[in-house]
């Protein structure tokens, strides 16, 4: 294919992109949150702006130049960059969907994707840190210069490049199979323990590599180029062999065994949604995602308060310890219906179906709260918590944060697309973002108030109490937010049917 029409099929599919995002139903209404999204995106490039002053002049008094000493640990900022990009970006397989069926070669349309990957915006993002850390600590000294400047900017570009790069593979890796997940933590934790702790390595190699792009040595920058057409040409060909996954023409259908689960039987109906809570989390791999995400994220937490002085300072205790509690009913709770939205036709055929579907949601997500219960142990053990703070936030949770989440039955009308591995898009509205931050935020001034004015058995007993009142309430506070979902249940009907294939 000649370049002019390569280029002609690259700002079409560009096109496409943008108007595939303005044209998705939830586009209008999520208008308050792409302009709080650009709001955060230039706080957060402040914020760089800010750090690269800051860690400029931190060093400058060093024994070592500024731009060699944090060139020893631009391996932080490479990690930080890939853990980012989690969730946000998709795979080219899952791009190309919409193409496989125009006369477009499948290898023409990977590598527009692949090349457009490179040129992402948010390769560039992080240079609101090192453009004016470069500025202060390489263009200023007689020695490097504004050269110096323009080599060390095009060498850490290369690399964010390089880590997109190798991103996209191991994304792709995940969606073929989710044991994927554990390679770079291995990979660098590995690489910083064997690098940073047994030897000096990992930081002089860093340096001297960084100090090449400075000095423009020709081998940093091939060698960096080298490793982009190599992770290139390896999504290339891994790309084009799980497109077909991705439209279901190869994909093995396994016979799945259904699981009676006969002791829910004695619950009547709210035991059958309990079923199908439980069946969710086995057979769907959005809701099983975020629920193992929900265990990994309370068991590193724990595990590092346990161990570690890190989150021992006062307001650190008590957001790890109603974070731990919470994460998982926060991550699932403020789509509460989301899922449900593929079926909601059939749930109101019957009568008081959704409040029966409320409750067995509320019971189910009271019996996980046994988890982080029992992750906490080993922060109680190490006399991080008290007994009397695990208990309280252990009855807080059900008894006054899911009360708070589950008003989001009422307004949420967005359906959640099982079929898709990751989600495309975003379905945050005003009120999922007010409940989420009141959710987390509320629940830890009242337990750091409570702690700080009465100590921490005392707290906990408050919190307990608290608690407690919520839980043997949930009839009646369940019962009035389904009253205000069937308020609302033809408005909420027509979204979750406009939204379902969107």
């Amino acid at each position: 294919m000649d370049f002019k029409r390569f280029r002609l099929i690259y700002k079409l599919i560009t096109k496409n992109k943008k108007l595939s995002e303005k044209r998705h139903p939830m586009f209008e209404r999520n208008r308050f949150m792409k302009i709080f999204s650009y709001g955060m995106i230039a706080f957060m490039a402040c914020y760089l702006i800010f750090f690269g002053l800051m860690f400029a002049n931190l060093f400058a008094d060093g024994s070592k130049e500024a731009c060699d000493m944090l060139n020893q640990g631009i391996i932080i900022f490479l990690i930080l960059d890939f853990f980012i990009r989690f969730g946000m970006q998709e795979t080219p397989a899952q791009e190309v969907k919409p193409y496989k069926v125009m006369p477009i070669p499948i290898n023409t349309l990977m590598h527009i994707f692949l090349i457009k990957r490179g040129w992402n915006w948010y390769n560039v993002f992080f240079m609101f840190f090192f453009i004016p850390f470069g500025i202060i600590s390489i263009a200023t000294t007689p020695y490097f210069g504004v050269s110096g400047l323009i080599g060390y900017i095009l060498g850490v570009w290369l690399l964010f490049i390089l880590n997109a790069y190798w991103y996209l593979l191991w994304r792709t890796s995940v969606n073929h199979h989710f044991v994927y997940i554990l390679a770079p933590i291995i990979i660098y934790i590995a690489l910083i323990f064997f690098g940073m702790f047994t030897g000096d390595w990992l930081f002089d190699g860093s340096m001297k590599f960084m100090r090449g792009f400075i000095e423009w040595n020709p081998l940093c920058f091939l060698t960096v180029i080298a490793a982009i057409v190599i992770l290139y040409v390896v999504n290339l060909w891994l790309q084009k062999k799980l497109i077909y996954f991705e439209i279901a023409k190869v994909e093995k259908v396994k016979k799945v065994k259904s699981q009676e689960m006969s002791f829910l039987n004695r619950y009547g109906v709210i035991g059958e949604y309990l079923k199908l809570e439980i069946k969710s989390i086995v057979r769907n791999n959005v809701v099983r995602k975020i629920f193992i995400s929900g265990v990994i994220i309370t068991l590193i937490f724990c595990a590092v308060t346990a161990f570690t002085p890190a989150y021992d300072s006062g307001f650190m205790r008590v957001f790890i310890c109603i974070y731990c509690f919470a994460v998982y009913g926060i991550m699932t709770l403020t789509n509460v219906m989301g899922v449900e939205g593929n079926y909601i036709d059939g749930l109101m055929s019957r009568k008081e179906s959704v409040l029966s579907l409320l409750k067995a949601k509320y019971y189910f997500y009271c019996f996980m709260l046994l988890i982080p219960t029992l992750f906490m142990i080993a922060p109680v053990a190490t006399g991080k918590y008290t007994v009397y703070e695990l208990l309280g936030c252990l009855f807080f949770t059900p008894g006054c944060i899911f009360p708070f989440l589950f008003i989001l039955a009422i307004f949420n009308n967005t359906t959640m697309n099982l079929t898709q591995k990751i989600q495309q898009r975003t379905t945050n509205s005003k009120a999922q973002f007010f409940v989420s931050l009141g959710a987390m935020l509320i629940p830890m001034v009242v337990m750091y108030v409570l702690v700080m004015l009465m100590g921490s058995i005392w707290g906990g007993v408050v919190m307990m109490v608290l608690g407690l009142t919520g839980v043997a309430l949930h009839h009646v506070w369940l019962k009035a937010i389904y009253k205000q979902f069937m308020i609302r249940r033809y408005e909420n009907m027509s979204s979750f049917r406009a939204t379902r294939n969107a």
